[in-house]
């Protein structure tokens, strides 16, 4: 148990940790799929993000933009902007490719047979060996779902009849790994989520050939109408 984030009673896929360094060089599996660093962080980052309050898309920063922001925060708003480029120095550092981004809302598939957007609960997948870090600064936070109480959209039988009525390829399989289908899931009934927590850093393990252990499931919240827009480190 750790002051700042308690996994899901009986839940052994989460390992805590209580550094960076940590963070990066535990190992996944075989039992294990997602590594949190749990972290109190100082600063306002509410007041970063109300300065970008009026975009209406998805707004990507980098150090660069939280540095022009500066005139225009307080001593806790600057505070908050530094703790950001920090974490995008230290993941650069050890050559991963941080997205820092303002997310007013994300789009959604309306209207879709099986939606794959990000408010579904889904795994990544990448054709080499490769983790997801995410942090979610402000907000609501990221949730995960225990993998035995998860199920496959595709393995639902409506769900799987719609779509061989959609698949006009010979290899349904191939069809379904097209459109990343088979990467979403729906939770079981009397299933809990569990939220990531603001401030904590994660490392997921993701879907790829030879993965020791089953993706970590996961999605984002939902956006509240008339909110601040959310700020969130990905990789």
């Amino acid at each position: 148990m750790h002051p700042l984030f308690t996994p899901p009673a009986g839940y052994p896929r989460i390992r805590i940790v209580d550094s960076f360094d940590a963070l990066v060089t535990a190992q996944l599996g075989p039992v294990v799929n997602a590594v949190c660093w749990p972290r109190a962080l100082d600063g306002d980052f509410g007041a970063v993000a109300q300065c970008l309050a009026a975009e209406e898309d998805i707004v990507s920063l980098d150090e660069a933009a939280l540095l022009s922001l500066r005139p225009q925060l307080g001593a806790a708003g600057w505070q908050a902007a530094e703790v950001m480029i920090a974490d995008l120095q230290r993941m650069a550092a050890l050559g991963l490719q941080p997205s820092l981004e303002c997310v007013p809302r994300y789009a959604r598939d309306e209207g879709a047979i099986l939606p794959t957007d990000v408010y579904s609960f889904h795994a990544d997948r990448a054709t080499v060996q490769a983790d997801t870090y995410l942090c979610s600064y402000n907000e609501a936070a990221s949730e995960g779902l225990r993998n035995e109480d998860a199920i496959r959209r595709v393995d639902m039988p409506e769900m799987r009849a719609k779509l061989l009525a959609e698949c006009a390829e010979a290899d349904f399989d191939a069809f379904l790994k097209a459109h990343c289908y088979d990467l979403h899931y729906a939770p079981r009934t009397g299933a809990l989520p569990f939220s990531f927590g603001i401030g904590n850093l994660w490392r997921l393990a993701i879907e790829y050939p030879g993965c020791p252990v089953p993706p970590c499931i996961h999605r984002a919240p939902e956006t509240v109408p008339g909110r601040p827009p959310r700020l969130l480190l990905i990789s």
